[in-house]
């Protein structure tokens, strides 16, 4: 049974990657939290994929430069 979970989750993250590349990168990370699992943004964030940037205005979540 964990391996279905773990392709699950998996799927939802590069889903999320695919969706910030349609975005042109980056995106505000207050409207992903409505769509993604916090332990999905936070799983790209530790594999450094995703980095989050203070805008002063809010966060954006953005794919890494090196990716």
């Amino acid at each position: 049974m964990p391996k279905t979970v773990d392709k699950s989750f998996d799927r939802r993250a590069n889903h999320l990657l695919r969706s910030l590349q349609l975005c042109g990168g980056c995106v505000p990370l207050h409207r992903l939290q409505f769509q993604f699992s916090d332990s999905v943004i936070q799983t790209l964030l530790d594999r450094e994929l995703v980095q989050v940037q203070n805008t002063g205005r809010g966060f954006l979540l953005e794919i890494a430069e090196d990716f």
